[in-house]
């Protein structure tokens, strides 16, 4: 512990007379420093910045991946934990990452100057950022195939095409005695042999891309490119629509979903807990997981967007209104997901739940949901229509998010280059590469990425987030900022979650999945060609290897005559962080300055002082 800082961290945590912000030391120094960053646009209102958290965490995560991860780790066994992780690590990390962004009008690299070696953590995540958004346009890409094709009548999944064995249309009841062997339903046959023309596996290759789903990602890129053309002056507009719309669609296909017969089956079965399931630990993995995909944390996309904001905007209210917003909608889907489960499994005559729908990936969005919309009696190509247009709302919105973290990444690199001559080149490269995911292999490869760059990388960077944050700048540090900027004390509840129990429970989960998590194994039991995991480990390893890199350069660059002197330098405070604002920059100074004067008050020795800051703080 460094008598000095007050800290309780690692010895080089920086106190704040190591900050380099005292004006006494050279105000004329510090402040040219200041004025002399790029001034960064703002949100026309405060609703734009909600509107645009909402948009990108309420998305494809909440319809697409929160039903398939429950219904992979038992249904109801998987909400227990889920609601758990989200109080202890979900929203504790999504109040931390809009604080970083609003405090320092910085991007997830530059936020960074709270501690230049740690660097590396804000290029993981923008790496992370572009493996996720590749393939998440892709979904896009197949919301807006299945759009196009919901006009038709009747609707071109609810009938079983001629050479379809052992196939149930989805828009009628059929007597399942009379079809033998092992039946499947029209919706599931159309989504794999129609849409996907999905290949047996990749062995030999992936195939090119199909012409159809190819201008449907072209189409899908065209509109992200308009929204993030001109940076927040046009997202946020456009953040009221993405982020509302879906919600009315939503719930229409909640009633419908209910209302089936067979639902209740389901939706116990997604309710009802296995007790025996909560003890794994790779159902508290898999919420972990499903936590941060579904928040957007460990993004950098809500230090981006929360950037943008005015210094005092109460992102407290705002992360807790999103948090929960985001689990109300996961639920919501989550019951109509396995009430349509529950109607699959009355019409196909099965009494076991799991055995509705065996293969994986985005299948339950793309079978469940259009088989219910078949049998809807009263004109399904409308309810087709607008589930479609639904999903690729939602998709547009986290799709929108991802891009402008990587743009703003970017831009604030090269300040030059005008933000849509930028946002025209990114998205190029990125529909170049989501070809890819449009192949008749596609898919294979989507689970791949999904696995190793968009689940355990990100784990990894929330980590190493944590350990820069409060165990290197310093759980007072942070908490006297949010106290300066929001008005606030940072309760008992935030200071033991951030400090000891969020990063402990992801560093176990972290080495659990290291030690014991299996091969990848696509649907029921397709192994990858050994080549496919190797590809597969270099994507997260490369972005792991962001953070050892950037601390050995930040050593070089800040090298003294002693090894002391080197690390304290590299870990310590840049003087550009802080409120960008000089009269607001003067006012933290002084706050922080009259805190340390009752810090040196009030102190008796290290095991009170741990009390104090992990407890209530010396304020």
């Amino acid at each position: 512990m460094d008598e000095r800082s007050g800290q309780v961290n690692i010895a080089f945590s920086p106190s704040p007379e190591k900050l380099n912000i005292n004006p006494e030391q050279n105000p004329q120094q510090n402040k040219k420093k200041i004025t002399n960053i790029r001034e960064r646009p703002k949100w026309d209102n405060q609703l734009e910045f909600l509107m645009s958290c909402i948009a990108t965490s309420v998305g494809l995560g909440n319809v697409w991946r929160f039903p398939f991860v429950a219904y992979q780790n038992g249904g109801g066994a998987f909400l227990i934990p889920y609601i758990i992780v989200l109080f202890i690590i979900g929203k504790p990390m999504y109040y931390l990452e809009t604080v970083l962004g609003q405090f320092s009008n910085s991007n997830c690299v530059k936020v960074w100057a709270l501690s230049p070696a740690m660097k590396g953590t804000g290029y993981a995540q923008t790496l992370g950022a572009m493996y996720l958004v590749s393939y998440y346009v892709s979904i896009i890409a197949l919301c807006f195939y299945y759009l196009a094709m919901s006009f038709q009548s009747p609707l071109p999944w609810a009938v079983c095409a001629p050479e379809w064995a052992n196939c149930v249309p989805s828009g009628e009841s059929v007597n399942i005695s009379e079809i033998a062997g092992n039946p499947l339903s029209s919706a599931e046959l159309y989504f794999t042999h129609t849409v996907l023309r999905q290949s047996n596996g990749i062995h030999s290759g992936i195939g090119v891309p199909l012409w159809d789903l190819t201008l449907c990602l072209f189409i899908s890129w065209v509109i992200i490119f308009l929204i993030v053309a001109r940076s927040v002056k046009s997202s946020g507009k456009a953040a009221y629509f993405l982020a509302l719309f879906p919600y009315v669609v939503m719930i229409i296909l909640l009633i419908r979903a209910v209302t089936l017969p067979g639902a209740v089956n389901g939706i116990l079965f997604f309710v009802t807990p296995v007790w025996s399931k909560i003890l794994e630990i790779r159902v508290w993995y898999a919420a972990v997981t499903q936590v941060f995909f579904s928040l957007s944390v460990c993004s950098g996309t809500l230090i981006m967007f929360s950037s943008y904001n005015g210094f005092r905007q109460n992102v407290y209210r705002d992360s807790m209104i999103v948090t929960t917003l985001d689990t109300f909608t996961s639920l919501i889907s989550g019951i109509t997901i396995f009430g349509v489960l529950g109607n699959l499994a009355y019409e196909l005559n099965y009494d076991d739940i799991s055995n509705v729908l065996g293969s994986g990936g985005t299948s339950l969005a793309f079978v469940s949901y259009p088989d219910a919309i078949a049998k809807t009696p009263f004109l399904p190509q409308l309810f087709a229509v607008l589930f479609f247009l639904m999903m690729a709302t939602l998709g547009v919105g986290s799709g929108v998010a991802l891009l402008s973290t990587i743009n703003t990444v970017l831009l604030d690199s090269f300040p030059r280059v005008p933000t849509h001559f930028m946002s025209a080149g990114v998205c190029s490269a990125l529909f170049l590469i989501g070809l890819i995911y449009v192949t008749p292999g596609g898919q294979y490869v989507l689970e791949l990425v999904d696995h190793y760059g968009g689940t355990f990388m990100r784990l990894f960077s929330a980590i190493v987030e944590t350990i820069g944050v409060f165990w290197i700048y310093g759980l007072e540090n942070i908490c006297l900022d949010i106290e300066y900027m929001l008005g606030v004390k940072t309760s008992f509840f935030w200071r033991i979650c951030w400090m000891v129990v969020t990063p402990l429970l992801m560093i176990f989960v972290f080495f659990y999945a290291i030690i014991t998590t299996d091969k990848l194994v696509f649907g029921d039991d397709y192994e990858y060609p050994s080549s496919a995991y190797l590809a597969g480990d270099l994507l997260q390893y490369i972005g792991m290897a962001m953070v050892p890199l950037f601390i050995l350069i930040a050593l070089k660059k800040y090298r003294t005559n002693s090894v002391v002197g080197t690390i304290r330098n590299a870990f310590r405070p840049k003087d550009t962080y802080g409120p960008q604002s000089d009269e607001l920059r003067e006012g933290w100074v002084k706050f922080r300055q009259e805190a340390k004067t009752q810090r040196k008050i009030k102190r008796k020795n290290w095991l009170y002082h741990f009390f104090i800051i992990l407890f209530k703080g010396y304020r």
